[in-house]
């Protein structure tokens, strides 16, 4: 087992460190690190450190080498989590939902999750794809969709209903009052 350099804090960074943990307006995991790097400073051992905080020893040895490697913002500041690339590009999810509004094949009484995947696959769109991304997609897309079901008062007096309904007007007690000389 490699030999673990012993923590010294500067006085500045003790003293941050000492404010940050009293005045507690941090997350636990952020509170826990500061609580830590002060017990190294004051001479705890590891195992001891990981029992008493209820973490794992790596834990320790790993704010150990954070603090000595990168300083004190290393230690208390979450890094930056690289981004993800998205599941599908645009021109995919327009395809996933052009195949969601097709009619549905013979035999089935409409589009499953996995009926959906399978004809992406089948068409080329994607080589592989998760019904769960796919659910996503159709989830985001339907909340878009009802989000621009209510069309202002002020331009139309109607709203659009589900899919292949007709617009029905709205109820007088929600509509305003029109001005003298403005049809409506």
């Amino acid at each position: 087992m490699p030999t673990l350099r012993s923590v010294h804090l500067a006085e500045t960074d003790h003293e941050r460190l000492s404010v940050f943990v009293h005045r507690g307006k941090a997350n636990v995991r952020t509170l826990k690190r500061a609580q830590i790097l002060l017990k190294l400073d004051a001479g705890w051992r590891t195992t001891d450190l990981a029992e008493a905080y209820a973490v794992h020893p790596n834990t320790v040895t790993n704010l150990r080498t954070r603090y000595l490697t990168g300083g004190l913002d290393a230690v208390l500041q979450d890094r930056k989590q690289l981004r993800r690339r998205a599941a599908l590009t645009g021109t995919q999810q327009a395809h996933l939902i052009a195949i969601a509004c097709s009619p549905v094949p013979e035999g089935h009484d409409h589009w499953t999750l996995r009926m959906l995947a399978g004809q992406a696959v089948e068409l080329g769109y994607v080589e592989h794809i998760d019904i769960g991304t796919i659910r996503n997609l159709l989830k985001k897309r339907a909340q878009a969709l009802a989000a621009r079901a209510l069309v202002p008062a002020q331009r139309r007096c109607r709203v659009r209903g589900r899919p292949g309904r007709r617009p029905r007007p709205v109820r007088g007690g929600i509509r305003s009052p029109l001005p003298d000389g403005v049809p409506g």
